[in-house]
């Protein structure tokens, strides 16, 4: 039996399957090893976990009916880690059929190949960019997440919505996550803390949106492992659940945690807020908490130092 976690080269998806390994169990990993950012990360992530022989890794599209069927048919999968995704709110505001395509049409490929399999369960991962411009604070389940702001979030509703008619008509157990601004050592570089770390050495221009006036909930990666982890032990019916810290910060108060740490100003332009994005993402975590035991372990400070050693040890600063 075995564990099949898409986008597995990934940030989240790479300290899941190094988790889940730890503890012995059997992980097939898909990536396509894509170039939304530098692939040769996605690769330093594998290269991370080739020390275990409980692992196989699969070059290949989620989207791709034939190479999906056959993992299933021949890797016994019993649980999935849905973590593949085009991601990225900006980019894709002008990407939208890329966007979907993947998102829905790739979810929709793996609902499709787990439907007669007996899965103990499916775990999909969403994004708190569902809950668009909501006045609902803090972000909760419940909240109809009715009005995305961009085609990221809209193909992430997409996917939720499609994947409760798998559970509704054959059964299927899914649980979805709603992940909040995850970061820690090794994250996305199109992300905020190490472009900002970057730019800090580099003296590239940072833009920030209104004067640095929004908010972000940002979990550190070992606790959205945490909840993730959990997800796969724990499978209920159909659970839509928020997975963040709970603990909204501003990004003015971000980039002075990064100068602190540095020791360097920022280059900083003052921007207005685009369409796409919120003014603050706000987790209400007490479903995961009541759910899977969800508690988040690490302050954003804390995360952030904890950032900001990788990244010295990795650049040999």
């Amino acid at each position: 039996m075995a564990t099949l976690v898409t986008g597995g080269a990934g940030f989240i998806g790479s300290h899941v399957a190094e988790r889940l390994l730890e503890k012995g169990d059997t992980i097939v990993i898909l990536d396509n090893f894509n170039d939304y950012y530098d692939p040769a990360l996605k690769h330093k992530n594998i290269e991370r976990l080739s020390r275990f022989d409980n692992l196989t890794v699969i070059e290949g599209d989620i989207r791709d009916d034939a190479l999906v069927g056959r993992i299933f048919a021949e890797h016994d999968i019993r649980r999935v880690g849905h973590l593949a995704a085009m991601a990225g709110v900006r980019e894709s505001v002008n990407n939208v059929r890329l966007y979907v395509d993947v998102n829905v049409n790739g979810t929709m490929n793996l609902l499709e190949h787990a439907r007669d399999k007996n899965l103990d369960v499916f775990v999909l991962a969403s994004t708190s960019s569902v809950y668009g411009e909501t006045e609902v604070i803090p972000f909760i389940e419940t909240d109809t997440a009715d009005r995305p702001l961009a085609a990221y979030p809209a193909s992430k509703r997409a996917a939720e919505l499609l994947a409760h008619t798998y559970h509704n008509l054959v059964g299927m157990k899914v649980t979805i996550l709603r992940f909040f601004n995850v970061y820690g050592p090794a994250g996305r570089p199109d992300m905020m803390p190490l472009r900002l770390l970057n730019a800090a050495f580099d003296g590239t221009e940072i833009p920030v949106f209104n004067g640095g006036d929004i908010h972000r909930d940002w979990t550190y990666i070992d606790d959205t492992v945490d909840g993730v982890v959990a997800a796969l032990e724990r499978p209920m019916g159909y659970e839509v659940i928020n997975l963040g810290c709970g603990n909204p910060i501003s990004l003015s108060d971000f980039i002075e945690a990064i100068e602190e740490f540095t020791g360097r100003t920022i280059n900083k332009r003052t921007v207005p807020r685009p369409a796409s994005d919120p003014p603050i993402t706000y987790c209400d975590n007490t479903r995961a908490r009541e759910l899977l035991g969800f508690e988040p372990k690490v302050s954003v400070h804390d995360g952030l130092y904890k950032t900001w050693l990788w990244f010295k040890e990795y650049k040999g600063l």
